[in-house]
């Protein structure tokens, strides 16, 4: 190189970037840039893009939707409820008070009660030994005859 001459230059090389090829182009722009320079452009809309969805409608969605049968739990009856009731005012017991002999939540009787609640036979069991009657059979409301059983 020659300093004096004012001959101090070098050859610059400016590349142009190549378009990108089997990526997809995310904006609008890349696609426009792509198809001035002639290249193929493939749209496709991608079905619950960007959802949490992993597979879409299936053929049982229709025979679900056709399905007229209501699937439900069983409640207590209304005469358990009313049962339940006369037995604990005999005793002189609020909901509060059977709930903590039984060890359950004042909820739990609340529904039982009122006849919202699923029946679980540990739970009657339970009611059954502090109320002394029968709530489950054909005998609800009765006095409970037999006792706990005595080992021997």
């Amino acid at each position: 190189m020659a300093t004096g001459g004012g001959e101090d230059w070098d050859t610059v090389t400016y590349l142009k970037a190549k378009p990108k090829t089997g990526q997809a182009a995310r904006s609008q722009q890349a696609v426009n840039a792509a198809q001035r320079h002639g290249l193929d452009v493939e749209t496709s809309k991608k079905y619950a893009a960007g959802t949490n969805k992993q597979h879409g409608a299936s053929a049982d969605t229709a025979k679900l939707d056709r399905e007229t049968e209501e699937l439900h739990h069983d409640r207590v009856s209304m005469s358990v409820g009313r049962a339940i009731q006369q037995g604990r005012q005999a005793k002189g017991m609020t909901q509060k008070d059977l709930a903590t002999r039984i060890n359950e939540k004042p909820q739990v009787v609340n529904e039982y009660e009122s006849g919202k609640a699923i029946p679980q036979n540990a739970i009657l069991a339970k009611m059954e030994r502090v109320l002394a009657m029968k709530l489950r059979g054909k005998e609800i409301g009765q006095p409970l005859t037999a006792g706990p059983k005595k080992k021997k």
